[in-house]
């Protein structure tokens, strides 16, 4: 059996880690900034698609679009607010997109 101030410190350690865990969750900042992410997307809509990508990535012409939306999983944008990227979820997805917001 064992004597009651060796169990007592035993037990010790893991409070004081539980409560460690909470300060460590408290004090990681909130993700700010987010990027969506092509996962997958419908062959039956997948010219609608390309041209909502057109739209999302300014610069790309429709041959480059059609590579982009074919290499998927692929980073759509980056550093964006959630707002943003929830809205362009919202348009991919209605294209025929599997979008991930990472």
């Amino acid at each position: 059996m064992m004597p009651a101030g060796m169990m007592m410190a035993a037990q010790a350690p893991a409070a004081s880690s539980s409560d460690g865990a909470k300060e460590e969750a408290s004090d990681v900042p909130q993700k700010m900034t987010f990027s969506v992410k092509l996962t997958k997307f419908d062959d039956a809509k997948k010219i609608a698609l390309i041209k909502e990508i057109r739209s999302a990535v300014p610069g790309l012409n429709l041959v480059q679009a059609k590579k982009f939306v074919e290499t998927a999983p692929v980073v759509v944008k980056e550093d964006m607010g959630k707002a943003e990227a929830e809205e362009m979820k919202a348009a991919l997805e209605k294209a025929g997109a599997t979008i991930e917001i990472v």
